[in-house]
């Protein structure tokens, strides 16, 4: 849930009804266990990152953060992603079999051929 909505910042309510983000002197034992979640899920997304990837999350404060960063790196925007299945559509249509070819052999050529 961390990872999905973000961190859970502790606040207080003001007299005027409005909120504000508590400072560390007033956090209360639960504060720091919902500062804790993000804290584990930074650290537990951050075990499995190469140091290429350390590197590009290193400025991430949050676990949401951190997520959204890696998802963009790897797969990009819906508009990069829209573009790369167009792309992949238009390399499908364009495969035909060459005149001197087996079934065979275009079957292998689909399988082995790079798409991307």
């Amino acid at each position: 849930m961390v990872i999905k909505n973000g961190p859970l910042i502790p606040v207080r309510i003001k007299e005027d009804g409005t909120t504000v983000k508590k400072k560390p002197e007033e956090f209360n034992s639960n504060d720091f266990k919902m500062m804790e979640k993000n804290a584990k899920a930074k650290k537990l997304m951050c075990f499995g990152l190469g140091p290429n990837e350390h590197t590009r999350i290193s400025e991430c404060e949050s676990a949401k953060d951190i997520w959204e960063a890696l998802q963009v790196a790897h797969e990009g925007t819906n508009q990069v992603k829209q573009s790369r299945i167009e792309l992949l559509m238009r390399k499908y249509e364009l495969f035909e079999m060459g005149d001197h070819k087996t079934a065979m052999d275009m079957y292998t050529r689909l399988l082995t051929q790079k798409m991307s």
